[in-house]
Order: C-alpha cells, then sequence, then structure tokens
C-alpha cells in the first residue's frame, strides 16, 4: 500500500526549494504552481495586525489564489514573517537591502512566524502558526561582506537574508524551536493533518 493515499499530488502554492524538498523528502507527492499575489501591497493593507496574523493571511491568500484555478485540489500555502521587537522584515530586494538586516539582526534574538494554509473547495480545511526564536552572534563587517559574497543571490531569496540549511548557519549562535518551522513549514503539524484528512497512512 502506497504512503499517499488521495487521488492526486498536494498542490503547493509556493516557489521556496526548502518548502518543496520538505515535502518531497517526507514522501509526499506535489506539484508546484506558484501564487500570483502582491505579497508586500497584501502586508501594508495588514500592518496592522501581528507578524503570525500577517503570515497567516499570506498563506491563505496564496493557496485561494491557486485553488481558484484548481477547483477541488487540495492546495498548500505557506509563508514566513520575521518580526525584531517592533521591527518586520520581508525579503531583502538587493545586497544593499540584505546587508542593513543582517547588521540590524547581528548580536539580537528574533522571531520567525512560519504560517501554513490548507484549502480545498474554497474551503480552509487546516491552519497553523509556529514561532521560532533564533539568535544570530554578532559578527565582523570583514564575516559580513565575505557572506554576502559568498552566498551571492541566496541572501536575498528569504526574509533575513540567510537559509539556515546552507552558509546562514554561520550566522547564528542559538536556534529556539522546530527546525521545519525555521525553513517556513511546520512540516509535523501538516503530516499529522495529512493523516487525520486520510491522504497518509496512519
Amino acid at each position: 500500500m502506497p504512503l499517499w493515499l488521495a487521488a492526486e499530488p498536494l498542490l503547493l502554492a509556493s516557489r521556496s526549494k526548502a518548502r518543496r524538498m520538505l515535502l518531497a523528502a517526507a514522501g509526499i507527492p506535489i506539484e508546484v504552481k506558484a501564487a500570483d499575489i502582491d505579497e508586500r501591497e497584501l502586508e501594508k493593507r495588514a500592518a496592522s495586525l501581528g507578524p503570525g496574523a500577517i503570515a497567516a493571511l499570506l498563506a491563505r491568500e496564496k493557496a485561494t489564489a491557486v485553488e481558484r484555478h484548481c477547483p477541488g485540489r487540495l492546495v498548500l500555502g505557506a509563508d514566513q514573517m520575521l518580526a525584531l521587537d517592533d521591527r518586520r522584515f520581508a525579503k531583502p530586494k538587493d545586497r544593499v537591502e540584505a546587508r542593513a538586516q543582517l547588521r540590524a539582526l547581528s548580536g539580537r534574538t528574533h522571531e520567525l512566524h512560519s504560517a501554513v494554509a490548507l484549502l480545498q473547495r474554497a474551503t480552509v480545511v487546516f491552519e497553523h502558526v509556529a514561532v521560532a526564536r533564533l539568535t544570530m552572534r554578532a559578527f565582523s563587517d570583514r564575516f559580513l561582506d565575505h557572506y554576502l559574497d559568498t552566498a551571492a543571490s541566496a541572501a536575498t531569496e528569504s526574509v533575513g537574508a540567510y537559509q539556515i540549511e546552507g552558509l546562514g548557519i554561520q550566522l547564528f549562535e542559538r536556534l529556539e524551536g522546530d527546525y521545519f518551522t525555521v525553513l517556513g513549514l511546520p512540516l509535523l503539524e501538516v503530516l499529522d493533518f495529512l493523516r487525520r484528512d486520510g491522504c497518509l497512512l496512519r
């Protein structure tokens, strides 16, 4: 008997390589269809909400946008917000912004709010937000420039300008929370729902 019991693969409404890798490694067959939404505009409109609520809103909107074109499919949307005290960080648009974000985070503890939403037939069937706390070490400007040179475009592909599954781990001295949450997908909670929903072998 196969592990995946649903008639069709899970539809992932995300361009994230990390999320795709996590689901595939867990034995979940997926199809990727990135959502066409204006994330920055949604963030502006939801500025009064907390970072977890904004991440949840973005996850729902991504899943909704994709499910609208694929009615009946089970669609997973996910998003992540970084909060440093009252400041919130989005993906840096270039090296200059990546450097500024990393300099602000250096030597301090920030939170990553990772949200997931599963939709089917225009209904949210599962939603969850998980939080991880990460402490960056105080690093030198020399190290920071070396990191940005080496990471290259990867520094602008993730919120906070780092990917801990790669060179970004060099930036940190402590991680508190679930590793999958840091990567942007509360995977254990998603798998638990998929089992209860009959999509996965129990």
